[in-house]
This record gives structure tokens, C-alpha cells and sequence, in this order.
């Protein structure tokens, strides 16, 4: 699959976890049916020994990408410069094509081992902004934010889907869309998936999550990533594709971690659902053609 020119990698990809990395010692990019990977930069900073060696050899094998755990853009106290900086080494070192984090914060006073809800403000939007463009200048590299799901939207001024679009604009960076977090936020609050899948600026997308979740009632989701995709989040990601071309789409499990073969066949369904969507556009195309 060929990569577009904004996008950092292609195909589908899996989240690297550590009882994965002997399964995937059998593989190069050529013979897996994954096509990239991706680490939170926080677990494998200080990684040595046996788990380094075997992480610095896949790095070699496979393209990656990192999504980061404790940034924490929105918080109040002043950014850690130090992490900030040794992410840089580690993107640097590694050769990382993409350098992620979440929309949110998850710090004060300390950490608080949550991703809790920036208020969908103007003022929010322009602090959030003017951190992200700080963060950007020190890694040397844009970043890519993602939208997240959240249960209450404190001191609400404006839509989800506006305060996104904002940051995104105002901080000039790219956007990692979460397939999962956009469903499950959209019945939680009541809103179209489709109507705010079209209103993203699909020319910042750098890549995309799918994940499980778990649906506690009607109309509440927990965004677990700790079971597998149903339908109508297969559905939207199909949807996306239809909107904005087949971007690099990555199967996110964090817990209830699956046989390794049960994780390959989901990344499997991901390159299937590509490969449906350039088939469709082709079909179109020659269609056009014909007419002209």
C-alpha cells in the first residue's frame, strides 16, 4: 500500500505490549500482516536489557509510531520540559515516524492516572494551543492530538466537535482520530457520529485508533479498550474511509489482551476494510472515466 504524503506510515497497525514482542520476533514488515506499531514513549524510555535489546530490534523490522500517556496538554501546571525532552531522544533514537498524545490532562499537583476532559472553552482552546505549539518546537516535529472520550463536559461554551477543530487550527497539528472515542462520545452524548466524522479537517489525520469497549447501559459507554470492535464502530471507521481516503488505522487493546492470533485477525479486518474502501474508489474512477 502506497503512503500518502502526510501521512507518517500505511496499513493497519497494532499497539505494541511486551507479551507481544515474542510473536512478532518471527516477523519483518514484509512477512506480518501488521504494517506498523506503536509504544506509549513513557513504558520504554529506561527499557534495558533483554526487553530494550528485543524493542530496539523491532524498531528496525517494522515502522513506528508513539502515542504518549502524561504530557497532560491541558493541565494547569507548566509543562514537563525534561519529558519533553527525553521523548525527543527516544523519537529521535528510534527513528519514530509520529509522535501522538491525548486532548486532555492528567496532572496538577501530581499525577492523576486519568485523562480527564479539557472545558470546550475559547480560553481553553487558545491555553491548549499555545502549549501544543511550545511542545511542537521542542520536539522539532509536529504532533497529533487525539479526540477522547469523556462522560461530562464542564463549563461547555461550545461543541466537541468545534473546541477540536479550534485546538487543531489555532496549534497547527495533526489530528490522531480515535474511531472508538468518536462512537462512544456520540451516544454518551447524545450526538451524529457521521456528522462530526465529516466536520474534521481529514487533511490533518495522521492515523487513526479502533478499539472495544463496554457498554454499561443504553446510553452509556466505557471507553475500555478491552474488548473487541463491534459493528458500528467497523461501520464508522468504513464511513471515514468514504469521507477522507484510507488513512493508517491501528487496533488499540490495553486490557483482556487476546491470543496474539485473535489481535492479528482484528488487524487483519482493518487492512480488509482498506483494501474494500480503494476498491470502491477505483470502481468509482473507472466509472467516471467511462462516462467522460
Amino acid at each position: 500500500m502506497m503512503i500518502e504524503p502526510h501521512y507518517p506510515v500505511s496499513g493497519a497497525g497494532l499497539g505494541l505490549r511486551r507479551e507481544l514482542l515474542e510473536p512478532l520476533k518471527q516477523h519483518t514488515q514484509l512477512t506480518s500482516p501488521v504494517d506498523f506499531l506503536e509504544v506509549a514513549p513513557e513504558n520504554w524510555l529506561q527499557m534495558g536489557g533483554r526487553l530494550g535489546r528485543q524493542f530496539a530490534a523491532l524498531t528496525e523490522r517494522f515502522p513506528f509510531v508513539t502515542h504518549g500517556l502524561s504530557l497532560s496538554i491541558g493541565s494547569p501546571s507548566p509543562l514537563d520540559k525534561d519529558l519533553i525532552l527525553a521523548i525527543k531522544r527516544f523519537l529521535n533514537q528510534y527513528q519514530i515516524r509520529c509522535y501522538s498524545e491525548h486532548l486532555s490532562y492528567c496532572s496538577d499537583s501530581g499525577q492523576l492516572y486519568d485523562l480527564l476532559p479539557i472545558p470546550f472553552t475559547e480560553a481553553a482552546v487558545s491555553y491548549v494551543a499555545q502549549r501544543i505549539r511550545q511542545v511542537q518546537d521542542m520536539l522539532e516535529r509536529k504532533i497529533a492530538l487525539e479526540n477522547v472520550s469523556y462522560y461530562a463536559a464542564l463549563d461547555k461554551e461550545m461543541e466537541e466537535i468545534e473546541f477540536l477543530n479550534a485546538v487543531l487550527e489555532e496549534a497547527d497539528c495533526d489530528l490522531l482520530l480515535d474511531i472508538n472515542n468518536l462512537y462512544v462520545n456520540s451516544v454518551n452524548h447524545g450526538y451524529d457520529a457521521l456528522e462530526y466524522l465529516r466536520a474534521l479537517p481529514g487533511e490533518r489525520i495522521a492515523y487513526a485508533h479502533i478499539a472495544g469497549h463496554y457498554r454499561e447501559a443504553e446510553d452509556l459507554i466505557i471507553d475500555t479498550h478491552g474488548a473487541a470492535i463491534i459493528d458500528p464502530v467497523w461501520e464508522l471507521l468504513d464511513s471515514a474511509y468514504d469521507n477522507f481516503g484510507v488513512f493508517p488505522t491501528l487496533v488499540e487493546r490495553d486490557f483482556n489482551i487476546p491470543a496474539y492470533e485473535v489481535l492479528i485477525q482484528e488487524v487483519k479486518t482493518v487492512a480488509e476494510h482498506q483494501k474494500h474502501s480503494l476498491d470502491n474508489a477505483q470502481e468509482d474512477v473507472s466509472r467516471d472515466q467511462a462516462r467522460a
